[in-house]
């Protein structure tokens, strides 16, 4: 699994013009998930974002984490994450997982999260529109490839 972490002031989604999640101070993620990821990546990528220290703490120092501010966070399903970029111009998206089992794993990613703090989501598969109001700007990109070798 692959995730781009955005520490926010606030972000939101929109689909057929309608909002359907809004967070205030916290966390947008935007998730790919790849054929080769289990329930194992998801675990992995939960734990290790919700005590990611990006948020400052009463010297200006980033020590804090989601938890420890009191965030929340906004999670979209994102199979472009999972591009391969390496031959031609045109990307092609064959190491996404297929819709169905992708959705099992970003809704369980998601069921980790909300174990721990505010959660508002997309729609899986939807087209949407994000806005994002950027805080520092700090953005992440976390695999859970690395996390996994880190464990070995």
């Amino acid at each position: 699994m692959r995730a781009v972490i955005q520490r926010v002031s606030s972000a939101g989604v929109v689909v057929q013009g309608a909002s359907i999640g809004a967070i205030g101070s916290g966390l947008m993620i935007l998730l790919g998930v790849f054929k080769t990821d289990e329930k194992l990546d998801a675990e992995l990528l939960a734990e290790k974002i919700v005590k990611l220290r990006i948020f400052s703490d009463e010297n200006g120092k980033m020590n804090r984490s989601v938890l420890d501010v009191g965030g929340e966070a906004l999670v979209v399903s994102n199979f472009t994450l999972c591009a391969n970029y390496a031959h031609g111009n045109r990307p092609d998206y064959l190491n996404a997982e297929v819709p169905e089992r992708a959705l099992e794993l970003y809704e369980y990613f998601i069921s980790l999260l909300r174990g721990r703090l505010r959660v508002e989501t997309g729609k899986f598969g939807a087209h949407m529109s994000l806005s994002i109001e950027n805080d520092g700007p700090i953005t992440i990109v976390m695999d859970s490839d690395v996390l996994r070798k880190k464990g070995k």
